[in-house]
C-alpha cells in the first residue's frame, strides 16, 4: 500500500480577470492560503503555462517549476480537456466546439483537430520536462449523439466510431510513450470514453496501448447512477490520477438521469463541493490506498450552489482529513512468531 498525495487543485475552474485569479503567482498565493500543497495547471492559457515553450525547454520548465514552490506548491500534472475534446468531434459538436480552438482552426475541423493533437502531443513532451508522469485530458467524441440507442443504430456504427477514435490518438499515445507519460482520461458524459466498459472498447482498439489509463472522478459516474466503488475494483490497475468531486442525484417523478435540458441548479444529478454531495469518499480513499493509488487527491471544484472560495477552502481540509496514512504494518505483528516450517507441518498434523 502508499499513501495518496495532497491534497492539490485543479485551477481550470477559478482563473478569472481580477486578482490573485489572473496569474500564476497569484493563483499559486491563492492556493496556498487555501491550503493546498499542488496545483493542475489547465494548459489553454500561455499565461499559466507556454506550453509551446514547456514542450522544447527543460529550463522554461524548471524555472516554472521555482515559480510556483516558490509558493510551497508542486506542479502535480498538466491538463488538455479542451484541447482533447477537438481531437475528435462529431459534426453535431462542430459550432459549439469551436470555441475552444484558436481563431486560426475555426470553421475548419480538419486544422482544428490537427491542431488539438499537436497541443496534447507537446503536453506529453511538458510533463515529462516537468518530471510528471501522466496527464490528464477528455477523450473527444464521435458517437455521442447515438448514445441512446433509438433511432435504432445501423450495425458497425459504435465499432467505426471508436475505431476512428483510436486512430485518431495513436500518434498522441505512441509520442507520449516516447517520453514515458501516461494519458489518464476523464470519464466524462459527452465523450466517447464515459464509463467502464467504453473505456474498455477504446482499449482494445488501440491495442492494449500501455499508455491509456483514467482520470478517476467519482462525481460524472454518480450523474450516470454507475457503481463508483465498484469501479475501483475493476479499473484500479488503470487509475493513474484522481480528481476529488462531489455530486449527487436527486430524482424525481418528473426528471431523471437526462436532466430534462434543465440548468445545472435544477437538475437531479448535479455537482457539489466537497461534503455537500452523497458519494462515500472515506470508502474511495479507503480503496485506493488499499490499491496502491500513490497518486494527488486533486480538488476538481464545480458547484452550482457554494461559492468557489469557500468550496476551495473547505475541499483541502476535506481532501487531507480523508487522506489515509497507510500502515507499514500489520496490526497484528505482535501475536507471530518466526517463519518455522517443521512447527508449520506439527500443527497440521503433517
Amino acid at each position: 500500500m502508499k499513501t495518496i498525495k495532497g491534497p492539490a487543485i485543479f485551477l481550470a475552474q477559478f482563473i478569472g480577470d481580477k486578482a490573485p485569479y489572473n496569474s500564476l503567482d497569484g493563483l499559486c498565493k491563492w492556493a496556498k492560503e487555501m491550503g493546498f500543497d499542488g496545483v493542475q495547471l489547465p494548459t489553454s492559457d500561455a499565461w499559466l503555462i507556454d506550453l509551446e515553450l514547456a514542450s522544447t525547454s527543460k529550463d522554461y520548465c524548471d524555472e516554472l517549476k521555482g515559480k510556483v514552490a516558490a509558493h510551497g506548491l508542486e506542479i502535480t500534472e498538466l491538463s488538455t480537456h479542451l484541447q482533447g475534446q477537438l481531437v475528435a468531434v462529431n459534426p453535431a459538436y462542430d459550432i459549439m466546439f469551436d470555441g475552444f480552438a484558436p481563431p486560426a482552426v475555426r470553421n475548419n475541423p480538419s486544422a482544428r483537430a490537427d491542431w488539438a493533437t499537436n497541443q496534447v502531443i507537446k503536453a506529453g513532451k511538458a510533463s515529462a520536462n516537468l518530471g510528471l508522469k501522466v496527464h490528464v485530458s477528455f477523450s473527444g467524441a464521435l458517437a455521442w449523439p447515438y448514445m441512446y440507442p433509438w433511432p435504432p443504430r445501423p450495425d458497425g456504427l459504435i465499432d467505426e466510431a471508436f475505431k476512428a477514435l483510436a486512430e485518431k490518438w495513436m500518434p498522441i499515445l505512441n509520442a507520449h510513450d516516447e517520453v514515458g507519460v501516461d494519458v489518464c482520461y476523464e470519464l466524462h458524459p459527452g465523450e466517447d470514453l464515459h464509463d467502464g466498459l467504453t473505456f474498455e472498447r477504446f482499449l482494445a482498439a488501440t491495442g492494449n496501448h500501455n499508455r491509456v489509463h483514467i482520470n478517476y472522478d467519482p462525481s460524472h459516474f454518480v450523474l450516470q447512477q454507475l457503481d463508483y466503488l465498484a469501479f475501483i475494483d475493476f479499473y484500479h490497475q488503470h487509475i493513474k490520477m484522481f480528481h476529488v468531486k462531489d455530486a449527487e442525484f436527486n430524482p424525481s417523478g418528473k426528471s431523471g438521469v437526462y436532466g430534462s435540458y434543465a440548468e445545472w441548479i435544477d437538475r437531479p444529478g448535479r455537482f457539489r463541493s466537497l461534503g455537500d454531495g452523497e458519494i462515500d469518499f472515506g470508502q474511495i480513499f479507503s480503496k485506493l490506498s488499499q490499491y496502491g493509488f500513490d497518486g494527488w487527491a486533486v480538488l476538481e471544484w464545480e458547484c452550482c450552489i457554494k461559492d468557489g472560495d469557500q468550496g476551495a477552502r473547505e475541499g483541502s481540509e476535506f481532501i487531507r482529513d480523508h487522506i489515509i496514512q497507510v500502515t507499514e504494518r500489520s496490526f497484528d505483528d505482535f501475536a507471530g512468531g518466526d517463519h518455522d516450517p517443521a512447527m508449520n507441518r506439527k500443527i497440521l498434523g503433517l
